[in-house]
């Protein structure tokens, strides 16, 4: 559906690295593999509201379309749709049965609320996930709460209200600043409710820390519509912006209908333009380019989301979801009937968290991938110590020319850029791996924008 790195060579090895959404965990591998050395307890946890409106055309999340409104089915006193409040029920019935990893107690500091559309929810079943959570593994003192909401499906009270119960960080999935664009990929608000939600998130009291989703590389977009929307998206002065460059899925509408870099949409090379764009434009209006999709004003980088790059253990809940506990990575269905019954499972002691074999392969993978698509890099001293010197030392040799020609950075210890000579001066050093440099990193834009290519090569390094 989305993607955030951009694989710009014609063949990849077959573990190209998958797409990958921030608001999401990393996509769920068919195997289970343990870490090198004990992870610390999950503090965070994602928890899924499938809801949506209707299903956008490059969509294939597990979500549940509800119409226009909800009045297709029948509601309750206070207007709720029975559909949410069963599924919120069922995902209680999840949270309860769920064993904590850690007997310490050790709290939940980041929790996000992702869809589907949560803005949907009523904020009483929201405030009732987060009461099951508080209760079954406890949550920090200040805990970022994150939750996704789409223009059109949430007015001023209800925003205050969801602030109340204790969310403090809203992503806005706004998309595109052009109703013709908004139409061609199925969204269900227009440019107006755009403003409009824009206008209200701005306004709440006690809301500083909000996101803005937008997407490239739409049908029929240009370079100036890309402009135009980064230009409003500036001047809406949010803390934090994610960028994703469309993704075609099959199974989806969009799949149907459209290929890769043929009319309309944009060549593979037009696609990376826009990239450079967005890097362009957020960077001199104060934004740090963070992650390959995620910028942000100074201090307030998406928590949850750095628990993903930095492969730490977290939580999940609910339809589709996956977790990552004890080095094993795990997903639930993705129809509601084979969830409701693998809740059932959980709830009587049929189903296990427990990994069934060690693959230290797939964790330096995970660990390559994921530290690949950041500003911090890949810390070779941490990872020399895990998987091994030879190992870091292949890859520092299969990097080399990246180094030479700018798209891969070294650093030393404070981080700080070092030049390609001293790269080729470590590789030649007998003693522990990192005597200058401690870091590498890819550039920005152009080293991101290859990070598909370069991420194959060290797969094939570690796992020829």
């Amino acid at each position: 559906m989305l993607r955030s790195a951009f694989p710009l060579v014609s063949h990849l090895p077959p573990r190209k690295p998958p797409p990958i959404r921030p608001a999401r965990p990393p996509p769920v591998r068919p195997y289970a593999s343990s870490a090198a050395r004990p992870s610390p307890p999950p503090a965070s946890a994602y928890v899924h509201l499938p809801f949506c409106r209707k299903r956008c055309l490059y969509c294939d999340f597990p979500i549940v379309a509800l119409g226009s409104s909800s009045s297709s089915s029948p509601v309750d006193g206070e207007g709720n749709d029975p559909r949410i409040a069963d599924y919120v029920r069922l995902l209680l019935r999840e949270v309860a049965a769920t064993r904590p990893v850690s007997n310490d107690g050790v709290p939940l500091e980041t929790v996000f609320f992702g869809g589907g559309t949560p803005s949907l929810v009523p904020p009483s079943l929201v405030a009732a996930v987060l009461d099951a959570l508080r209760g079954k593994f406890g949550l920090s003192a200040s805990p970022e709460v994150s939750i996704e909401m789409d223009p059109g499906t949430f007015d001023a009270a209800k925003l205050r209200e969801l602030v109340g119960l204790g969310v403090n960080r809203v992503s806005l999935g706004v998309q595109a600043f052009q109703d013709d664009l908004l139409r061609a990929c199925g969204r269900a608000h227009g440019l107006r409710e755009v403003h409009d939600a824009v206008g209200i998130v701005t306004a709440c009291e006690g809301l500083q820390n909000w996101s803005m989703d937008l997407i490239s590389s739409l049908p029929h977009q240009t370079e100036e519509m890309w402009e135009e929307s980064l230009r409003c998206t500036v001047d809406a002065r949010p803390t934090h912006v994610s960028v994703y460059d469309l993704q075609i899925e099959q199974g989806t509408k969009f799949g149907q209908l459209y290929t890769p870099g043929v009319h309309p949409l944009p060549s593979e090379t037009d696609s990376a333009n826009l990239y450079k764009i967005a890097s362009k434009w957020l960077s001199e209006a104060g934004y740090n380019h963070y992650e390959i999709s995620s910028y942000c004003k100074t201090g307030y980088e998406c928590k949850h989301n750095v628990t993903y790059w930095q492969n730490r253990s977290f939580y999940a809940f609910g339809l589709g979801s996956a977790s990552y506990i004890n080095g094993v990575r795990f997903s639930r269905p993705r129809r509601m009937k084979e969830y409701a019954d693998w809740v059932q499972k959980l709830e009587i002691g049929a189903w296990s968290h427990e990994p069934d074999s060690a693959g230290m392969k797939d964790m330096a993978m995970d660990v390559v991938m994921l530290s690949l698509r950041t500003a911090w890099g890949l810390d070779l001293r941490s990872f020399s110590k895990s998987f091994g010197k030879s190992l870091t030392i292949s890859l520092c040799n299969t990097f080399r020319p990246f180094v030479e020609s700018g798209l891969v950075i070294v650093m030393d210890m404070e981080r700080r850029a070092l030049q390609p000579s001293d790269f080729k001066v470590d590789l030649q050093y007998e003693g522990e791996i990192g005597s200058k440099v401690a870091f590498i990193r890819l550039s920005d834009p152009d080293g991101f924008l290859l990070s598909n290519e370069l991420i194959s090569l060290a797969f094939g390094v570690i796992a020829p």
